[in-house]
């Protein structure tokens, strides 16, 4: 049966005989009222879901009256939190039904991990504080192995609240999706004003947790990208932006004396603080809340036997970049660096060497082919796997030994749609194809943004034979999925400096099964 259109976060939530009228709030400017113990308007941040299960599904909130202040604006104590889930969205068939406390401590976030689901179904959820019931979600469990049932998935990154109108969130959430895929810079820790665009970010560049929980909460504040979370469950991993530009492990980008973070214990305490507040403000279960500076984010999904998901972190465990990171430098530096770290590398070896599934998926967060970006080269790009030859080669080497099929590599963080061949040796044009790199670009980080010609795309693929797309727009990307096909649809908006720019699909691309390289349709 289809899903029933989700109702945009347009006005707040009325309950109505035990069913939820509309699906949305507005943020008012001032909303703490604390009579005889309510809290009005507290789901200022929406609702999510996430990491879903064949059987389980993670539900999130928020209780947030005042989003722009650190604590919230609410009372430092602990709120109780009703939550319920059904499998209508008139919410008259209730399936299960709880209270947890949101406590102080944890930025009064609610992560509810609600088991025992009918595998690949959909549901809705909300949640209920005293009289105020929040906006309703839908959200989706995986398929049950065996399943070889197509999937649809949506896949986004790089959002900079300044710099552009997430109309991108907007058209997403209207896409009939089984899940979407967050690749990272969810977020961007600058200072106010520092990218300029439509809009800005409140307060300096985010060091304590008090000024990250603020930037996450006016980054969740956007109905369009509340809207896109309350259409289906996200998987989410970050990248850089969510602590410190181009941080590689525990070494923040300025570590020189003078740069503004030369010690590092600041720094630890800096990533602490982010990682608690990602940990908040994402729908991810309550075992990978952060122990002391580490947050357990790497993981593995199975949507049936059609499709393993094996997702990355490629920033908690890393060396620092070669040459400084530097874009022009290559040499072996590239060759002594770990971008993984050993036991994510093993991890990630055992996921694609036991799957039983037809497609290996890896989301992971940066630019994984050769990035030549200097025409007539050479050029690297040492904060993506160019720096890290020796992980990529690693990875590419076990798909060839163990002839792993299907091999499909997902990627943000480069502001542009690329569409890549994967090559033993990027540098022999004669090595074979070993997968497919569907690269995403950003929903407004770098603005506007501007077409590519079929000239410039000839110059740059002169020096990147292996890549067969790249489009310098904003936008996202949806892929369809089933036994004989994989097939990624790139999406761009002509602009985000104003709002509700309509969406083209700008290319798409298949890949058939058992063949590796893609087609372009």
């Amino acid at each position: 049966m289809p899903r029933p259109a989700l109702l945009r976060p347009n006005r707040r939530t009325l309950l109505i005989g035990g069913a939820a009228l509309g699906a949305g709030i507005a943020v008012p400017a001032s909303i703490l009222a604390l009579t005889a113990g309510r809290i009005a308007e507290p789901f200022t941040l929406g609702v999510a879901s996430g990491d879903p299960l064949p059987d389980s599904v993670v539900l999130w909130t928020r209780l947030a009256p005042e989003p722009l202040l650190e604590d919230g604006g609410m009372p430092q104590r602990a709120v109780d939190v009703e939550w319920e889930i059904a499998a209508d969205d008139a919410f008259q068939a209730v399936l299960q039904s709880g209270t947890v406390q949101a406590l102080p401590e944890e930025a009064h976030s609610v992560h509810v991990d609600v088991g025992g689901l009918a595998s690949g179904a959909p549901y809705w959820y909300r949640f209920r504080v005293g009289g105020e019931v929040s906006p309703v979600g839908r959200t989706r469990t995986a398929p049950a192995a065996g399943s070889l049932n197509p999937i649809s998935f949506g896949v986004t990154s790089c959002a900079s609240f300044e710099e552009g109108w997430f109309t991108a969130y907007e058209h997403l959430a209207q896409e009939d999706l089984d899940v979407v895929f967050c690749l990272g810079d969810y977020l961007y820790e600058y200072a106010a004003g520092k990218q300029g665009g439509v809009r800005r970010h409140e307060g300096d560049e985010m060091n304590t947790l008090g000024e990250y929980r603020r930037r996450h909460a006016q980054q969740k504040t956007d109905r369009d990208l509340q809207a896109a979370h309350a259409a289906a469950p996200w998987i989410v991993t970050w990248d850089d932006h969510e602590v410190d530009n181009n941080y590689a492990g525990l070494k923040p980008e300025n570590d020189e004396p003078g740069q503004g973070n030369a010690s590092l214990t600041d720094f630890t305490a800096r990533r602490t603080a982010a990682y608690q507040a990602y940990w908040e403000h994402m729908p991810l279960r309550r075992f990978r809340k952060p122990v002391d500076t580490s947050l357990p984010l790497y993981r593995g999904f199975d949507y049936g036997d059609l499709a393993r998901f094996s997702v990355l972190d490629t920033r908690q465990y890393r060396d620092p970049q070669p040459y400084g990171g530097k874009k022009d430098m290559v040499g072996p530096e590239q060759w002594a660096t770990d971008m993984l770290g050993e036991e994510q590398h093993r991890w990630l070896e055992q996921n694609l060497v036991e799957s039983r599934a037809v497609w290996n998926v890896v989301p992971q967060q940066i630019f994984f082919a050769n990035m030549d970006y200097k025409v007539g080269g050479p050029g690297a790009y040492n904060d993506g796997w160019d720096g890290y030859q020796a992980s990529r080669d690693r990875i590419l080497g076990l798909v060839a030994e163990r002839e792993i099929e299907n091999f499909v590599v997902l990627t943000g963080d480069v502001h542009c749609h690329y569409l890549n061949d994967l090559r033993r040796d990027f540098e022999d044009d004669a090595s074979p194809v070993l997968g497919s790199e569907v690269v995403v670009t950003s929903v407004t980080s770098n603005g506007d943004g501007a077409s590519i010609s079929a000239g410039q795309l000839e110059r740059w693929q002169s020096d990147m034979p292996y890549m067969h797309y790249r489009q310098d727009r904003r936008g996202y990307v949806t892929c369809e999925v089933s036994p004989e096909q994989f097939r990624a649809d790139f999406h761009t908006l002509e602009h985000v400096s104003t709002k509700g720019a309509p969406r083209e699909t700008e290319a798409s691309f298949v890949i058939e099964a058992g063949v590796a390289g893609a087609q372009r349709l």
